[in-house]
């Protein structure tokens, strides 16, 4: 489900996020982030769907592969932004 493209009052291209805010590629999680909460992980999930990084572009700079990735939006669409929690992800199995 890929969301149309927008631009902010800067020019810059941006996302709606996970929590309804506009979300740019400065606003993403740094590349060297070790310790991924739910709103960093909804964030990538946001800017992949969005068009505003590649997926290819995300594996790559957040050394993610795309298990993990695939599992981050299945957790989302399945049970929302809470599905992302590290500590439930095993309960939600199936």
């Amino acid at each position: 489900m890929l969301q149309e493209r927008r631009l902010n009052s800067r020019g810059e291209q941006y996302v709606v996020g996970p929590t309804g805010t506009p979300l740019t590629l400065r606003d993403l999680p740094p590349a060297e982030t070790n310790r991924w909460v739910i709103r960093r992980k909804a964030e990538v999930v946001a800017a992949v769907r969005g068009g505003l990084i590649s997926l290819e572009d995300a594996l790559t700079k957040y050394r993610l592969t795309a298990e993990e990735f695939i599992a981050w939006q299945q957790a989302i669409d399945k049970w929302g932004m809470q599905g992302l929690r590290t500590t439930r992800i095993q309960s939600y199995r199936d």
